[in-house]
């Protein structure tokens, strides 16, 4: 159970956490490989696990999460393909709930994500986040993704929230660690980020399956 009472910030992740993974992974896990293969006229298999090793090569890093590296490495319009596929984005079960409840509390909630910005803008649009939350910060916009301690000073430095009365909600746990490890009061893990996966392991942080349960 959250007391609420202890927090003035809140900190919340986007993909895994308000928004449905399984948008992010039918994009980079399927879609992706199917038009590398198209374009350059290989097998699907092959082009998989060209890409899958290529992913593996940046992953954790700020690269990881970038639509402009990506259209660069793989010479796909990646921004088209994002938007073209925007529909399939959903909120997790119960995040617009949530919320709806919060923004009605006198909180200062910000949103903190690793998407790139050209990302965010599209799912803002389609989820209509903008119409709960007010603040919007991309870890591109700071130069360090979120699983590394550089990012937590300059994220402090720029928002000027008092750790002691933050809350964090994020489903990834490298990303839960840095946090921790920087200060905040407040990490909770969502172990239920992919409808159309099982549940995740939330290490040593407190948890819920969805981030309505924190209600």
């Amino acid at each position: 159970m959250i007391n609420w009472r202890q927090y003035e910030t809140v900190l919340l992740d986007m993909d895994g956490t308000l928004l449905d993974l399984a948008f992010d992974n039918y994009f980079w896990r399927e879609l992706i490989p199917r038009c590398l293969a198209r374009a350059r006229n290989i097998d699907h298999d092959r082009a998989r696990a060209d890409l899958f090793e290529r992913y593996a090569d940046v992953h954790g890093s700020l690269d990881w999460y970038c639509l402009d590296f990506w259209t660069a490495e793989l010479g796909l319009d990646l921004r088209t393909l994002k938007s073209a596929s925007s529909h399939r984005i959903r909120y997790l079960p119960g995040a617009q709930e949530f919320l709806i409840t919060l923004a009605g509390w006198s909180k200062r909630t910000i949103l903190v994500t690793n998407a790139h910005g050209a990302t965010l803008n599209v799912k803002k649009g389609v989820a209509g986040l903008d119409r709960y939350v007010t603040e919007f910060v991309s870890s591109h916009e700071l130069g360090f993704a979120k699983e590394h301690p550089e990012f937590w000073p300059l994220l402090h430095k720029r928002l000027s929230f008092d750790p002691q009365t933050t809350l964090f909600v994020d489903d990834s746990i490298p990303v839960l660690d840095a946090a921790a490890a920087f200060g905040l009061r407040g990490i909770v893990a969502v172990t239920g980020p992919d409808t159309h996966l099982p549940d995740t392991d939330a290490g040593i942080h407190a948890s819920v399956r969805s981030i309505v349960n924190l209600l």
